[in-house]
């Protein structure tokens, strides 16, 4: 899988750039505008990946940060939505902006995406505002393989599945899987006591 590339932009054609590694390999990348508008060619620039692969198209997405790609990944885990209407999504809007449409349901927001009818709009606010909490951001709810598991293991031990949702929010990202469950059997306990 090819999570990131650091390299040049030496070309732009409509949303694609050509970005050229150290290595001498050149990828061809779909790229968010603000990229596009904020790097001119010959510049160096470093890019969060998704790599897609389908059965007739091998095809990579560039993003500026990690809130982007997890706000991709999440678009599409919702049936009918497929990687261009996702990237549709998050190049016409912030994740802000994203956020805030979701909590309000508004629909219109997303209506206005080029190629997103109402249907698969209504999808995206009724699939998302379940996972959205005052507290929450969309970076927050995306959840790693290995904090999936951390969460597993907490609601194994006995904790509710949104009161350990609600401590792993404090557990230090940098942990091992072991280091987290341990962390938040501490937060969980002392949580408990308070109470």
């Amino acid at each position: 899988m090819i999570g990131k590339i650091k390299g040049k932009l030496i070309d732009i054609e409509g949303n694609k750039g050509l970005i050229e590694t150290a290595s001498g390999l050149s990828y061809e990348v779909f790229l968010v505008p603000t990229i596009i508008k904020n790097n001119i060619l010959g510049k160096s620039l470093e890019l969060f990946t998704q790599f897609i692969v389908r059965e007739d198209s091998q095809t990579l997405y560039g993003f500026t940060d990690k809130e982007q790609i997890n706000i991709f990944k999440m678009l599409l885990s919702i049936s009918g939505i497929g990687p261009k209407v996702a990237f549709g999504v998050i190049s016409f809007s912030s994740p802000g902006d994203l956020t805030t449409a979701i909590k309000n349901n508004d629909i219109d927001f997303f209506t206005r995406v080029p190629g997103l009818g109402k249907k698969s709009a209504l999808k995206i606010v009724v699939e998302l505002s379940g996972k959205i909490e005052s507290g929450f951001s969309l970076s927050k709810i995306y959840m790693s393989e290995e904090d999936k598991l951390v969460l597993d293991a907490l609601v194994s031990l006995g904790f509710k599945t949104e009161e350990a949702r609600k401590i792993m929010i404090n557990i230090p990202k940098n942990l091992s899987v072991e280091e987290k469950i341990k962390k938040g059997l501490q937060l969980g306990t002392t949580k408990k006591k308070k109470v």
